[in-house]
């Protein structure tokens, strides 16, 4: 089981257009500052966001209690006076099937907090995390015979199959920017990711390494399959080819 948080602002869209119409370099650099806020105030309880839109957060929230939302959702009012936010909790064996359990939490305005807007409930269950952390394998190769935006464009793509693939075996596919890509992958195995990614991949001429990671909380995760990455390369400069990896913590 894992446990997900989808923080979102609440109407943002109709609350842009009061900036009036030279807004954008406003919005991008609130943007920016509500998303190093979000990621800080998560990080410090052993927790990661990813954003899925600039107005939108999933983040692993393992451990994480209701009152701990709380605090967290407290503090981010007090940083953020003009806007509404919100937080919808929702748990399940896959990272899709928690984001749907916190998806309807919202929908059908199951509170666990209604002053706080907070929707869902937190998991008491033994809770795990497997993340898998995924990039361009040798990709500077890329920068000596594309152009800087062509490259983004390979990214790009690369990334719209990875989350197209990973979708149909309820795992969860977010952009970190640069060739990094992460997975919320609970339930997948290092051999259907060997599929994805040869699928992917097909035609495109480029190749992918993965590190998998599986922890209680989304930071430990995280960082074992970071860990597992740098393992994949410190194998390749001892001139041992391996694209998939697996650490436990």
């Amino acid at each position: 089981m894992i446990q997900l948080t989808i923080i979102r602002i609440e109407g943002y869209g109709p609350w842009t257009l009061t900036l009036g119409y030279d807004r954008e370099a406003q919005l991008q650099m609130l943007q920016a500052r509500i998303y190093h806020d979000v990621q800080r105030l998560f990080s410090e309880k052993d927790c990661l966001v990813y954003f899925n839109r600039f107005d939108e957060y999933f983040a692993i929230t393992n451990g994480l209690s209701l009152k701990d939302h709380m605090a967290i959702q407290r503090e981010l009012a007090g940083l953020y006076k003009d806007l509404k936010m919100s937080m919808a909790i929702g748990s399940g064996k896959t990272a899709l099937a928690a984001s749907m359990a916190a998806y309807s939490a919202r929908k059908d305005g199951k509170y666990a907090d209604e002053q706080a807007r907070i929707f869902g409930s937190a998991a008491n269950d033994d809770l795990s995390t497997q993340v898998m952390h995924i990039d361009v394998d040798s990709s500077t190769k890329l920068s000596g015979r594309l152009s800087p935006y062509e490259v983004t464009a390979l990214v790009m793509k690369v990334y719209s199959g990875l989350a197209e693939e990973f979708l149909k075996k309820d795992a969860l596919t977010f952009f970190l920017g640069g060739d990094n890509f992460m997975v919320i992958s609970n339930g997948v195995t290092g051999e259907q990711a060997d599929g994805v990614i040869k699928k992917v991949t097909a035609g495109l001429d480029v190749k992918l390494n993965c590190g998998i990671g599986i922890g209680r909380t989304g930071r430990r995760a995280a960082e074992a399959a970071t860990k597992a990455l740098d393992t994949i390369r410190d194998l390749r400069d001892e001139g041992k080819i391996q694209t998939i990896y697996e650490i436990r913590c």
